[in-house]
């Protein structure tokens, strides 16, 4: 497959970024690169957890201008590429824009299973889940302060994929899809959706796609009962669904 433009994958920690960007560079043929490696190398450096090189940087704006001026220049070289990168969305304004989301307590112990070191090492799940909560707040009040975009907001992104259970090939897989069948500029994301982790309201059982309305961190259905149904009963683990509405 021909890459048109840079991809570009910002998503909740423990969302599975790593792997998926790995894989889909991979299956692209072009390079991969990681800020968040870089700025774990950083954190390292400087003798920190990653939380505590998070609240370190809300002070010392140097931190983020280095990281900036990197993605910057790396935008310029007109070069394709998949980038791991928490606001590369908002420096690549030319790109593919994927956000993974998952489930915090999957979050949690994903990141506890890994090889723990100086910069991110968890004792439980409970520290984790605290962790990874405080350094996400610590990013998205510094991302609201200096550049005043918020990285929660799924409008930010082409396509938004819940790997709660997916399995990171899938995900790729949906990736893929959407590179190959849309081009333009999108007004809504594209969301494929763990249908499980939809909660129900009061929606209507008529035939037709699924819509959703995100907010408190929360997908509401608010068309598509029988097809969100369906679903759940069929296992899927991911489901297309359409974006209406966030709070």
């Amino acid at each position: 497959m021909t890459l048109p433009r840079t991809v570009v994958l910002n998503g909740d920690l423990g969302s599975g970024k790593t792997t998926v960007s790995v894989l889909l560079a991979e299956r692209l043929g072009v390079r991969r690169v990681s800020i968040g490696d870089l700025y774990r190398r950083m954190a390292a450096e400087h003798g920190m957890t990653a939380l505590q090189f998070n609240l370190h940087a809300e002070l010392d704006d140097k931190i983020d201008h280095l990281i900036d001026q990197l993605q910057h220049d790396i935008a310029a070289s007109g070069e394709r590429l998949v980038v791991d990168s928490r606001l590369a969305w908002h420096f690549f304004g030319d790109a593919r824009k994927v956000h993974l989301i998952t489930d915090p307590l999957v979050a949690a112990r994903r990141v506890l299973g890994r090889p723990g070191d100086a910069v991110e090492n968890y004792r439980s799940v409970e520290e984790a889940l605290q962790q990874l909560a405080g350094r996400s707040e610590s990013e998205r009040q510094r991302f609201l302060s200096r550049y005043g975009v918020d990285k929660t907001r799924l409008h930010n992104y082409d396509l938004v994929c819940d790997t709660t259970r997916a399995e990171p090939e899938l995900v790729v897989a949906r990736i893929l899809e959407t590179l190959e069948r849309h081009h333009g500029t999108r007004s809504a994301p594209l969301c494929h959706l763990d249908p499980r982790r939809v909660r129900r309201t009061a929606v209507t059982e008529e035939d037709g796609e699924i819509a959703v309305r995100f907010q408190a961190r929360t997908f509401e259905a608010v068309r598509g009962g029988r097809q969100l149904s369906a679903a759940v009963d069929a296992g899927e683990m991911l489901t297309p669904m359409v974006l209406v509405g966030e709070g």
